[in-house]
């Protein structure tokens, strides 16, 4: 039954379709099974699907649904592909994105819009298996603008409030800029290829574009645009940080196993392109750099619990553009997956502790929690470690691919690895500074606290925990697509792993010391007015919001206040205007008198009659 490609969208669709038409008058248990159940299916199917290619009996499994459109010589399939890189997305949607949505039918429970919630969530899965599994450009854009759809859906759920719709809809304008840089860059690979069928695109691109070609750097220009737009990478990434807005689970959803992992998919899917165009190849690396140091120190400085993660999950996409800069395409891969356990596992606990904790956000209103919230804490230790890469967790892993990938990069090689490494420093600080204040720092607001957990918010926890330590042993089996040798082969020094193996730790051990033991005063650090400017620089995302604000919207609510009676506007006004005196008119003429009436009508016979005899 599960052999078909096409179950695993339709899966979820339909759990999407029920609990749509329903319009919210299915009981909460069954509103739940379908939610969790449509996903639970669509992993089965997955696990189906892919043994084949996992245990090497075919390397591709194709099926063509149906032609979606035919308009002279151009024709359009719904048809989906499957190969190594396809078998990684559809296992970590549908595997983490089943644990996330068991975990929202305890999370969610009390929420009044609960059908609603899972409607959504069920969509949000089948718009990014579409999106994974889509065999040309034209379909993978459906599903690129299906999780742009529902993500603005999810963030702004709580909609009752105007800054969560403010948050939907920044995402939303935010996204649809990298958007339409990647639709403009489908009509260039149409307009110069004659194809949108992705293998077929490719091959020609090798063919009719040469290394370096015009057009192979602005179609790869093209699509990085909409990749940093989707996977909230510079310049393009303020919107990912007040994504929170929504609830927990969704914010899982978004960072783990969806959303933001849609643009690192879009660069390896077409590593052919970026492979004709280095400097472009080099620019995503450079990008991925920038923003895991920028969000790495912004992380540093937040309160919120989950804009601490949101910041995380910026700056780890950022490690995935690196290696996806310097030709680690596996690597990259690798690291998506193993991101998608400890980050999920980081989420789902952060929902645990603010449901625990009555809805508080803040880091320093919590405070010695460890006793009082075990699995969460256990949850965030073990997830903080992957995160930091602590030795022989599944971070540790897929990290050390990529940095060992950007050292054996000529010429620029080095300065990408240490900007890496620098990196693991600050993600070491932020991650347990997390674990330090939340668990073990002075509670300043909440001394109680009752750990709230069933089975359903408890199972996925624990499977994560397994999976973010053991998740980096797992074989991703990518390198039949990406069948150009990743790396120089060149020996690596032993004090260069060294390093890489120290560095998070030595990040670790600062931040214990500023937040575990104290034995450093961040007090005395802030009473520098230097150390100061950059905290507030760094709190406040390094001006990113604010610089847009004066360079667009600042600019754009003036022209429309000025122009607020536009021409347009005008024209219409000009025609209700015309109609109203008309109007007017003919209603003088209705007098209600019978002479009137028939002077009216001789007179205008006669009138009738001299013209007719004038002409």
């Amino acid at each position: 039954m599960f052999e078909s490609l096409g179950w695993l969208p339709t899966f979820p669709l339909l759990g999407f379709l029920v609990l749509f038409l329903s319009g919210g008058g299915l009981p909460k248990r069954l509103v739940a099974t379908i939610g969790a159940g449509s996903i639970g299916l669509a992993f089965i199917a997955a696990l189906f699907v892919a043994l084949p290619i996992i245990n090497g009996d075919t390397q591709i499994i194709v099926h063509e649904v149906y032609t979606w459109m035919a308009v002279g010589s151009f024709e359009s399939a719904f048809g989906l592909y499957l190969d190594g890189l396809s078998v990684v997305m559809i296992l970590v949607i549908t595997g983490v994105g089943f644990l996330i949505h068991l975990y929202s039918t305890g999370f969610m429970i009390d929420d009044p819009s609960y059908s609603r919630f899972f409607a959504i969530m069920n969509l949000f899965v089948a718009a990014m298996l579409v999106l994974v599994l889509a065999d040309n450009l034209l379909l993978l854009y459906l599903g690129w603008e299906g999780v742009g759809l529902c993500s603005y859906l999810l963030i702004g759920f709580w909609y009752q409030d105007p800054e969560n719709g403010y948050a939907a809809r920044k995402a939303f304008v935010t996204t649809r800029v990298g958007d339409t840089s990647m639709a403009i860059g489908l009509f260039l690979i149409f307009s110069q290829l004659g194809s949108l069928d992705i293998q077929e695109s490719m091959a020609l691109a090798q063919v009719e574009w040469g290394l370096g070609s015009g057009y192979a750097v602005a179609a790869a220009l093209l699509l990085l645009g909409g990749a940093v737009g989707k996977s909230a990478q510079m310049p393009l990434q303020t919107w990912l940080p007040d994504a929170m807005a929504g609830p927990t689970p969704i914010s899982a959803l978004i960072h783990a196993a969806t959303m933001v992992t849609a643009g690192v998919y879009l660069i390896a899917r077409t590593h052919t392109l970026f492979e004709l165009a280095p400097d472009v190849q080099l620019l995503v690396a450079l990008i991925g750099l920038a923003t895991l140091l920028i969000a790495g120190f912004t992380a540093m400085t937040q309160h919120d619990i989950k804009r601490i993660l949101a910041y995380s999950t910026i700056s780890q996409i950022g490690y995935m553009f690196l290696g996806l800069g310097v030709g680690a395409w596996s690597a990259s891969v690798f690291h998506l997956m193993t991101h998608a356990f400890f980050k999920a596992l980081l989420f789902l606990a952060a929902g645990t502790v603010i449901l625990s904790l009555h809805h508080e956000h803040n880091i320093f209103k919590m405070g010695g929690k460890w006793r009082q919230l075990p699995l969460a804490f256990a949850s965030f230790l073990i997830g903080s470690l992957a995160l930091a890469a602590f030795p022989f967790t599944s971070g540790y892993f897929s990290k050390d691919e990529i940095l060992l990938a950007a050292l054996e990069l000529e010429h620029y090689g080095f300065w990408l690895w240490l900007g890496g490494v620098v990196g693991a420093f600050f993600t070491g600080i932020y991650s347990f500074r997390l674990v330090f204040v939340v668990f073990f720092g002075d509670s300043a607001g909440h001394h109680e606290a009752r750990e709230v957990t069933g089975f359903s918010m408890a199972a996925p926890l624990l499977v994560l925990m397994v999976l973010a330590l053991a998740g980096g042993l797992i074989h991703v089996p990518t390198e039949s697509i990406f069948a150009a040798p990743e790396h120089g082969g060149h020996q690596v020094s032993t004090l260069m792993h060294s390093i890489m193996i120290a560095v998070p730790l030595l990040g670790i051990a600062l931040s214990y010391l500023f937040y575990g033991s104290r034995t450093l005063s961040v007090e005395r650090l802030m009473s520098n007015n230097v150390a100061r400017g950059l905290h507030k620089f760094w709190f406040a995302g390094w001006g990113f919001d604010g610089l847009y604000r004066r360079l667009f919207i600042t600019p754009y609510l003036w022209l429309a206040a000025i122009n607020k009676r536009d021409v347009v506007d005008t024209a219409s006004e000009l025609l209700v205007i015309l109609s109203e005196a008309g109007n007017a008119m003919l209603a003088r003429s209705q007098s209600g008198s019978l002479r009137w009436y028939i002077l009216s009508v001789v007179g205008g016979t006669v009138l009738l009659i001299t013209l007719g005899g004038v002409l």
